[in-house]
């Protein structure tokens, strides 16, 4: 009778106990529909990653990120070096070609965020602005200016469903990035002017991109040592005052090497003066295209750099830096001025 009794009990306690969890190595239960067929649970971005897997040639799948962004990085500096360094003509191609993508990279990502600007304009006036600059000068700023307003105007009068705060997203994106790449093309054409070889142009144009670059060295490389104190926290929280500060006395030495850079009338305290005024717009630009992406929840501006993210992400510190080496180079007098 008591073993009986002990059989009850037994049985009722492992009635009573829940259901062991599943071994997290036992295979998830295959989910079905209503009518009984096995369900996909596969997210829509993973099926696309896979098969952009499958079609990624063997020798980048088992590639790092660190030879990824090294291999885009080197394609993207050799391009650039080479068209620079050419001609004029090759300068204006790869500025025009670099201001339609970045105009269309902001274009994107600002639709995510319920704007609706007219992509097709700002693109073409991005582009527009260094053809115009390359075969009218100065002149083909205003040329450009005018057509990209009037475009817009016309745009908003028939089409009733854009607002002003599209037309202000298509105007500024086109001024941002075209307008202001060229300004190096400017820099660039300046040595028309000079009874020196017109490839110092491009160096010069190249001492521009390279004080960028090594800014932004020095500021990672100090600051991810020393770095203590945020310099703006909710915009961009990786970079610190100490490596801000860093970068911007890197830039400072770095704009030195026009001495040495024939047909450039600059002294000492002007080269100090302008690595310090372009190293700060070169972090102005930086933080403005972080605070755009932050806005729209967007990590990187495009894809068409793989490792580095978008075009855009490339040129941020560029674009603001171009008009500002412009106008302190024209307006010291140490170029000529542009026609």
């Amino acid at each position: 009778m008591q073993r009986a009794e002990n059989a009850e009990n037994a049985q009722r306690s492992n009635l009573d106990e829940p259901d062991a969890e599943p071994s997290p190595l036992s295979p998830e239960p295959l989910r079905t529909t209503r009518t009984g067929e096995p369900k996909e649970t596969k997210h829509r971005a993973q099926r696309v990653k896979e098969k952009a897997y499958e079609k990624t040639p063997e020798r980048f799948k088992n590639a790092s990120s660190f030879q990824v962004r090294l291999r885009t990085g080197i394609v993207y500096i050799s391009l650039n070096i080479v068209c620079i360094l050419a001609s004029n003509f090759t300068t204006m191609i790869i500025l025009a070609a670099t201001a339609a993508v970045c105009a269309g990279e902001f274009y994107y990502m600002l639709r995510s965020d319920a704007k609706m600007p007219n992509e097709a304009i700002g693109v073409v006036g991005a582009a527009a602005f260094p053809v115009a600059v390359y075969f009218w000068g100065m002149r083909g700023i205003v040329v450009v200016t005018i057509g990209l307003l009037l475009a817009v105007t016309i745009w908003y009068v028939y089409w009733l469903r854009a607002r002003m705060s599209d037309v202000g997203v298509c105007v500024f994106g086109a001024f941002y990035t075209g307008l202001q790449l060229s300004g190096l093309l400017v820099i660039r054409m300046s040595y028309l002017e000079l009874d020196v070889a017109n490839i110092w142009g491009g160096v010069l144009v190249l001492v521009i991109f390279a004080s960028i670059w090594f800014n932004d060295a020095g500021a990672y490389v100090f600051g991810s040592k020393f770095g203590k104190h945020k310099l703006a926290p909710r915009t961009s929280p990786n970079k610190s005052w100490e490596g801000f500060i860093a970068g911007l006395l890197v830039s400072m030495a770095f704009w030195c090497i026009l001495l040495v850079v024939p047909g450039v009338q600059i002294s000492v305290w002007q080269c100090l003066l302008f690595g310090l005024i372009c190293g700060l717009t070169s972090v102005l630009g930086d933080l403005c295209e972080s605070r755009i992406k932050r806005s729209v929840g967007f990590k990187d501006s495009g894809t068409i750099m793989p490792g580095h993210g978008g075009l855009f992400d490339r040129c941020d510190s560029l674009m603001p830096t171009a008009v500002a080496a412009a106008l302190l180079l024209f307006g010291f007098g140490c170029l000529p001025q542009p026609i």
